[in-house]
């Protein structure tokens, strides 16, 4: 009982001890960006603090499905990290975005192929 009221404490003291960061934002795709070829879109977040925070990958501006998100993870000094992804096959004039919320604050970031 003792050990889990220590890590209750150095948890909650850690959180008060973080700054509010905003998240740094990196949006790619695991292979070259080729138009019709089969890829995986990436956003990965990372660097924010607190961890109240929302990502959506779009396609023209609609959410994909079948996203898949890591666990929120943290660093030694209270900062998160966060990666979501998603199969995509990219055709010429569209756009895919990344769309992070973090403390209400929704900011977008595109994926540029690499052509």
């Amino acid at each position: 009982m003792k050990t889990f009221l220590l890590s209750v404490l150095f948890c909650v003291l850690g959180t008060l001890m973080a700054k509010d960061s905003p998240p740094k934002v990196q949006v790619y795709s695991r292979n070259p960006g080729d138009f019709k070829k089969a890829n995986t879109l990436i956003c990965h977040v990372s660097n924010f603090h607190p961890p109240d925070i929302t990502i959506e990958l779009l396609k023209n501006g609609r959410e994909i499905p079948n996203a898949n998100q890591t666990d929120l993870a943290f660093e030694e000094n209270w900062h998160f990290h966060l990666t979501k992804t998603v199969a995509f096959t990219p055709q010429s004039g569209e756009e895919f975005t990344c769309k992070v919320t973090h403390m209400g604050k929704p900011m977008s970031y595109v994926w540029e192929p690499d052509m």
